[in-house]
């Protein structure tokens, strides 16, 4: 073989292997990804139970629980958007349990219109989900107090701003008889899930590199013959 092949040619062949392998890999990041989110379909669906004693995230996130109590006036609305529908404002609502406790309902979504109407209090059997939301970022502005505007859900500055537990219950369904918001109740569509697009660009790429690497050879071959 000519000496001028080789060096391009052990490049071509490396830099594909390399390539291919990364997406390789993102394949099997891509199946543990889809039996993770799975997984955590299943857990929200599951049937549920009361809130835990002491809620742990590591241990409860997405856990499926029913509680009843009452609804209290004293709430924040937090910027947030719906597909189709646009933009409007999550209800999150002070929420006594009937055992005293006091924590975080999340209540779902109304439109920009609806959020300085009226939300009495209410007694109902809420049923849903835990969540520890990670939603703040050091980009994410603090809340307009004099708007009554927060633009991410802050469990710790909710909790504290409400004076409950800091624990959110997004709610999915309510026995309240008439329903003031339209519940934006917990899924895994709001998980990443990126790994299928890694998957293309990385054996994009090693189809690039190759064809590289055979244009240079082919290069290589014209100005020697």
């Amino acid at each position: 073989m000519n000496r001028k092949y080789i060096l391009p040619l052990i490049f071509g062949i490396v830099g594909t292997l390399i390539l291919c392998s990364l997406g390789f890999w993102q394949l099997d990041r891509l199946d543990e990804k889809t039996e993770e989110l799975a997984k955590i379909d299943a857990t929200i669906l599951a049937d549920p139970v009361s809130v835990p004693e002491v809620p742990n995230e590591d241990r409860d996130q997405y856990l499926p629980v029913k509680a009843a109590g009452t609804v209290g006036p004293r709430e924040i609305t937090v910027l947030a958007s719906v597909q189709k529908i646009g933009a409007g404002y999550r209800i999150i609502s002070e929420f006594t349990l009937e055992n005293g406790r006091r924590i975080l309902l999340d209540r779902g979504f109304v439109a920009i219109p609806a959020k300085d109407a009226p939300r009495p209090v209410v007694a109902a059997e809420i049923t849903g989900n835990l969540l520890w939301p990670d939603e703040m970022q050091s980009s994410t502005p603090p809340p307009d107090l004099d708007a009554g505007v927060w633009f991410g859900r802050d469990i710790p500055a909710m909790a504290k701003a409400l004076d409950t537990e800091p624990v959110l219950l997004v709610q999915r369904s309510s026995t309240e008889p008439n329903l003031v918001t339209t519940p934006f109740p917990v899924d895994s569509s709001g998980i990443p899930n990126r790994h299928l697009e890694y998957v293309l660009t990385w054996f994009g790429l090693a189809i690039v590199w190759f064809g590289m690497t055979a244009f240079f050879l082919w290069r290589i071959r014209q100005r020697t013959v």
